[in-house]
């Protein structure tokens, strides 16, 4: 089975190193100095596991029989586009935020919504750092295909589950990323330090229930300020994605991550004071690196 990975980043190549220890046939779509190094050097996986790969490595995709989608956000709509020029059976989005599945039902029949808790990071061009060990939740969004990629990632002894309730999951990862996130990236700290520092712990934990509000009202109850605790804990030494962007400059995925709460609360007649904020202070972080 060929298997394409549609933005071969940190979580990409990490996905794509399990997938070629499973036998699978694997393509690798990149850009920039991250395709030139897989392209010339290889993949370099470090970390909790190690290993030195050669791979193909794509600068648009091919045809293939299943996609796993891992671009940030904001790149979703720009990588339909491009992917509607091959031939493939259905698309699994790993993807952080709100609205990237919405965005590839437009575009294709068989769509699998995902969130996983895989950690990974680039040290440099072509080499991946395997953070943590997560599990993967996998659900039907558009078609019935979950089952396909559930019985791939198995295979590659990749934790995997499939839910019913894919867009409640994808809105849970949301919302604890909707606190830890901006808080870490705009105060440049790791994510441990959203509960050690009690300022910061005041903030995380009004906007948690700000997202929990909002949640309830969408019929969703999920415990965000317990679960933000227990993930910033468990992750205290980790920097998130939004802080890493920041600290390369890049931009970041705050508009499919707190821009959802604001409009969904504003949908609902509840008023994102918080998540208002933060995204108003990362926008602001993001214009001022220019």
């Amino acid at each position: 089975m060929r298997i394409q990975i549609m933005g071969a980043g940190a979580l990409g190549c990490l996905f794509g190193y399990f997938l070629l220890e499973g036998g699978y046939d694997v393509i690798f779509v990149a850009r920039g100095k991250q395709y030139e190094a897989l392209k010339e050097n290889g993949l370099r996986i470090t970390g909790i596991e190690e290993g030195t790969f050669r791979v193909n490595a794509v600068k648009k995709p091919e045809n293939s029989d299943l996609v796993f989608l891992t671009v940030k956000a904001y790149d979703t709509l720009n990588a339909a586009r491009m992917l509607r020029n091959v031939k493939f059976r259905a698309v699994c989005s790993l993807q952080n935020g709100v609205g990237n599945e919405e965005i590839l039902a437009e575009f294709f029949e068989n769509v699998v919504g995902g969130v996983t808790t895989y950690g990974a990071n680039i040290a440099e061009p072509g080499k991946v750092v395997y953070a943590g060990k997560g599990r993967t939740i996998l659900g039907n969004y558009r078609g019935d295909y979950a089952e396909v990629f559930h019985e791939v990632l198995s295979n590659c002894g990749v934790e995997a589950e499939i839910s019913e309730k894919i867009e409640e999951k994808i809105w849970e990862k949301a919302s604890i990323n909707a606190v830890i996130n901006p808080l870490t990236a705009i105060c440049r700290v790791k994510n441990g330090k959203i509960v050690e520092i009690p300022e910061l712990w005041e903030l995380a934990e009004k906007t948690g229930k700000e997202c929990e509000k909002i949640l309830a009202e969408m019929g969703y109850r999920i415990d965000v300020v317990g679960m933000v605790r227990e993930v910033a804990l468990k992750t205290s030494e980790n920097r998130s994605s939004m802080l890493q962007d920041i600290e390369k400059g890049r931009r970041t995925e705050v508009e499919f991550i707190n821009g959802a709460f604001v409009k969904a609360g504003e949908k609902l007649g509840i008023d994102p004071v918080c998540n208002r904020i933060l995204l108003k202070l990362v926008r602001g972080i993001e214009l001022g690196m220019g």
